[in-house]
């Protein structure tokens, strides 16, 4: 079997790919991950995902190597992403009070010996419940979720924000659809478990 390599330093998709139990190592890639002009939010995720596997492809011959990119999309098409700062927070979550905001997960697993890579982007939808000023407030004072696409941590406290969700793979709000991985493992031979 072709030794793993996340092809990230994220702890929230470490953790998830620890799930499937196969041993695996981390690194993260260094890639421009500014979006392109006209470039859609689905073409994003997935340009950058197989970008950050690639990155990585010289340095780890003979290897399996998992990108993985996520962005938040307001149901008005506004793209949210990372806010890093207590301020976007706030903007993010008041922007999505009420509404629907559709996580997308652009996922891909590169074949360093052979070049193959296979390519997809799952998408998450979360209907947030409406939110007062205080309680957003409260919410990021608690969990200062700054580095996550929405400005939530829906495997934390986040999850109170929520009126409901809709989609295949959970793991996929979180930033590493799993469900969609094993497929893409399956297709390079490996079987889980």
């Amino acid at each position: 079997m072709p030794a793993l390599l996340l092809a990230s330093s994220s702890p929230y998709r470490r953790e998830l790919l620890g799930r499937l139990q196969l041993p695996f190592s981390w690194q993260s890639p260094s890639i421009d991950e500014s979006r392109h002009e006209d470039e859609s939010a689905i073409d994003l995720v997935k340009r950058l995902a197989e970008e950050k596997a690639r990155a990585l492809a010289d340095s780890h011959p003979d290897h399996l190597i998992i990108g993985s990119d996520q962005v938040a999309v307001l149901s008005n098409g506004q793209i949210l992403g990372k806010p890093h700062d207590l301020a976007r927070a706030q903007q993010q979550l008041h922007a999505a009070s009420g509404s629907s905001v559709t996580f997308l997960t652009g996922l891909a697993l590169l074949n360093s010996s052979t070049g193959q890579c296979q390519v997809d982007c799952v998408p998450f939808t979360v209907h947030f419940r409406s939110l007062s000023d205080a309680q957003i407030l409260r919410y990021l004072q608690r969990e200062q979720p700054f580095d996550c696409a929405g400005s939530f941590k829906s495997e934390g406290l986040g999850i109170s924000l929520f009126r409901s969700t809709e989609g295949e793979d959970t793991s996929s709000l979180i930033g590493l659809p799993l469900i969609r991985l094993v497929d893409m493992l399956l297709n390079e031979g490996i079987e889980v478990p």
